[in-house]
């Protein structure tokens, strides 16, 4: 890292530039939780730095369309501070709040979360969960892609030279909503996820599941949308026969891997354990919405 070089951006079009025109490894600074960790453990050699924080786009919260909107540098305690997001997306708080301790969460981005692309992201799953998009910016302009689309594998993602991630827009909240967002790991904090599963969904007036959306984290190179689970709760009151589909569905859908965390074994019946869990949370939620 003799030749690193270190680069501040103020816009977006600047940003851009700075990536595109290095031919060499570049990193995104946003909180810089992963990329300074993964330097001084020669886990990577950049060869340029481009630090985000000053543009303004990456570091506001506001509500848009009925919706909300964050840029992804946002620390998880400006987030955490913010009580009318909380209340609007409890579940993708649920994940924001285990993103390392609180010290780290005062530097640590959503957006940092997602394009460090690492399958047991906390904040990650819920984000899916939510419907939410990533505004990306580059030497093309601006592009809108789902967040289930931005991680391709670990470490991968699917941004092009020169592109970073904004913001993230969240849609406007039906009534009758919840969402939430839980993981399994040996420790409290400070700890990545062994399998965390997200659950969003919406009833109508007599509490029936009119939509959900089911998302798995840590089971498989990447956070899975498993849409048949979200199938087995929609049409019904989410009775017990109801979830017991799901968990079913669920435990098909993992893809995980033998390591010193956990088993294939022990990981797929924890993710039936975990989505019964979160169903029952994201239901109670929506009752009281």
């Amino acid at each position: 890292m003799d030749n690193l070089r270190y680069e501040a951006a103020d816009t977006l079009a600047h940003a851009a530039q700075l990536i595109a025109a290095e031919s060499g490894d570049v990193r995104v600074l946003a909180g810089g939780t992963d990329v300074l960790v993964q330097m001084h453990s020669d886990m990577i050699e950049p060869d340029l730095i481009v630090d985000i924080k000053n543009i303004p786009e990456v570091r506001t919260i506001q509500q848009e369309d009925g919706g909300w909107r964050f840029g992804a540098a946002v620390p998880g305690l400006e987030l955490m501070d913010h009580a009318d997001f909380c209340a609007a997306w409890p579940g993708v708080m649920d994940g924001v709040k285990l993103i390392g301790s609180v010290q780290i969460r005062g530097r640590a981005s959503v957006g940092g979360n997602l394009c460090n692309a690492s399958p047991a992201a906390d904040s990650v799953p819920p984000m899916i969960a939510a419907s939410a998009m990533a505004t990306v910016f580059g030497p093309n302009g601006s592009r809108e892609v789902p967040v289930q689309d931005i991680a391709v594998g670990p470490g991968k993602t699917s941004l092009e030279k020169g592109e970073i991630v904004v913001s993230f827009s969240l849609p406007p909240r039906p009534a009758h909503s919840g969402d939430a967002y839980l993981r399994f790991t040996p420790r409290t904090e400070m700890d990545i996820a062994v399998v965390g599963v997200a659950v969003n969904l919406t009833l109508d007036d007599a509490g029936i599941c009119t939509a959900a959306r089911v998302v798995l984290g840590a089971v498989a190179a990447r956070a899975l949308l498993v849409q048949e689970a979200a199938d087995a709760l929609i049409g019904t009151s989410v009775d017990d026969a109801a979830i017991e589909n799901m968990i079913q569905e669920v435990r098909a859908a993992c893809r995980p891997i033998d390591d010193k965390r956990g088993t294939i074994e022990f990981r797929t019946k924890v993710a039936g354990v975990l989505a019964e869990r979160a169903t029952k949370i994201a239901l109670e939620r929506a009752r009281g919405a």
